[in-house]
């Protein structure tokens, strides 16, 4: 193997490296469990509009019917493509998992989504939805300001 060849098996190798979410053994949470979290510096008013559902959604990932490693992929794209697009609001729908047949894997999906956001630094905030967009089978997710999007709010405040 020549040193072109080991420099692209390196970089390959790097870009699968990138997603450092876990498939390991999580902290399991129910089917009917609300799945809540929000970020020191995110302020009570606006989880509060994030919980009820009141942010308009820009974005929208299906898991249903995905393994958790394809959801581990999708989530971690996800996320990234939501940043690249300067999207702060989204809503990822997993199911619940209450018709698992195995009692062990009930709410494997959900489980992990609740360990997932909260390891992915992009996410400011999530809350499991209102019943109308998918009630205890999906979250609202909230994302960081793009560094574009802090600029054009700061340019847009100081024009007042």
């Amino acid at each position: 193997m020549d040193f072109e060849e080991r420099q692209k098996a390196a970089m390959i190798a790097k870009e699968a490296d990138k997603n450092h979410l876990s498939q390991d053994y999580i902290e399991k949470v129910e089917p009917n469990d609300v799945l809540e979290y929000k970020r020191s510096g995110v302020q009570d008013g606006v989880f509060k509009r994030l919980r009820q559902g009141k942010y308009g959604i820009e974005a929208r990932l299906d898991l249903h019917n995905h393994t958790v490693a394809q959801a581990r992929e999708q989530v971690y794209q996800f996320v990234d493509d939501c940043m690249r697009n300067d999207i702060r609001v989204a809503i990822i729908v997993h199911g619940k998992g209450e018709r698992t047949p195995d009692p062990e894997s009930r709410a494997m999906l959900k489980s992990h989504i609740n360990k997932w956001l909260r390891d992915l630094d992009a996410v400011m905030a999530f809350h499991s939805a209102q019943r109308y967009h998918g009630g205890l089978g999906a979250v609202y997710v909230l994302l960081k300001k793009t560094e574009k999007a802090r600029l054009d709010d700061w340019e847009k405040h100081q024009k007042r």
